[in-house]
């Protein structure tokens, strides 16, 4: 039997940009069919080792809902001018092009991590911006 479950979100936890994540999945149909992991800074707190305590809660909690719910894709959705790539940033200046490249990094080690650990999981990255506008990774 098939799961009704499609899906683990995870996406940060900054309040404004709260709604603009359940509107997003709302368009994509996944209301009521997807598991929710929020954390600061989505893909950048399981990846960054500023927040190396997290990545294992993280990756415990995905291979919990891939055997509850048989989900069969991760859907990444993290956000512009986001605290936790400030973070990650350090004392470099935080203009758009660091703050993409944090993204970016993020997005390729978490895509690298779940190919390891979880080879049959899909991944979709998205950077939303407070606009509604998302960008595919």
């Amino acid at each position: 039997m098939k799961s009704k479950y499609k899906a683990m979100v995870l996406s940060c936890m900054d309040p404004r940009f709260q709604h603009l994540v359940h509107n997003f999945l709302k368009k994509k149909k996944l209301t009521g069919k997807y598991s929710a992991f929020t954390i600061a800074g989505a893909a950048v707190g399981v990846t960054h080792s500023k927040f190396k305590k997290w990545h294992n809660t993280f990756y415990d909690n995905l291979a919990t809902s891939i055997q509850l719910h048989k989900i069969e894709k991760l859907i990444v959705i993290n956000h512009k001018d986001c605290g936790a790539a400030k973070i990650a940033n350090g004392k470099k200046e935080f203009n758009p092009e660091n703050e993409k490249n944090i993204h970016k990094n993020s997005f390729n080690k978490l895509k690298k991590e779940i190919k390891k650990r979880f080879p049959k999981l899909k991944v979709e990255l998205n950077l939303i911006a407070l606009d509604s506008k998302v960008i595919k990774f």
